[in-house]
């Protein structure tokens, strides 16, 4: 009977023990969902934050790709510095004379409106006391109906917004003009000393004798 008991006893506690194994599994089991569900939160938690790095990444593209106009104009006539400068666009015509050193003593800077806006390509002249006023904002065909500027009465200006002429050459073309008593035909511009084939087929289709 004791050998009996002692075996049943025996036997109680491996079940007790089996049973206590089995009772603590779905324990487990429930922490291990936990962790699975919030490991699922928090990456869908960092989702927007990741979304809005990359916003913020293309919202400055449009505006690194905007670049400034600029145009060229050419200043001459009384200013310090003649030439040809760069300035952004919708510059005005005082700014241009700044870049070109500025006025010169004899310079009538009355005759030319300064406050006018440029364009690109654009001629400004400054002209001296006394000279006859022309166009501070020349262009190439200004005052002449046809386009192509007349060597008899053409200004310095006018001559000037030719290519290859610069201030020299067409005070040089005044001066031979008022000499002989003007220009017959469009060649004798080559009798002017530093006027040859190579600048007179520049502008031989842009000039015209009347």
């Amino acid at each position: 009977m004791e050998k009996k008991t002692i075996y049943f006893i025996i036997a109680l506690a491996v079940f007790a023990m089996a049973g206590g194994c089995k009772g603590r599994e779905p324990e487990g089991f429930f922490l291990t969902d936990h962790a699975e569900v919030a490991g699922s939160g928090s990456g869908d938690a960092s989702q927007p934050k990741g979304g809005s790095e990359d916003t913020a990444q293309t919202g400055g593209g449009p505006g690194d790709d905007a670049q400034a106009q600029v145009i060229y104009v050419q200043v001459s006539g009384a200013v310090a510095k003649p030439g040809v400068y760069e300035l952004n666009e919708g510059s005005r015509i005082f700014q241009a004379v700044e870049l070109a050193g500025g006025l010169t003593e004899e310079a009538d800077g009355s005759a030319v409106n300064q406050a006018a806006a440029l364009s690109d390509g654009q001629m400004v002249y400054i002209p001296r006391q006394g000279e006859e006023p022309s166009q501070g904002a020349a262009s190439p065909s200004a005052g002449q109906a046809d386009g192509k500027v007349s060597l008899n009465t053409a200004t310095e200006a006018e001559l000037m917004a030719l290519p290859g002429i610069g201030e020299a050459k067409a005070r040089s073309i005044l001066a031979w003009r008022e000499q002989h008593g003007g220009f017959s035909q469009i060649e004798d511009l080559m009798k002017i000393e530093g006027i040859k084939d190579g600048v007179f087929s520049k502008i031989k289709d842009s000039i015209k004798v009347d």
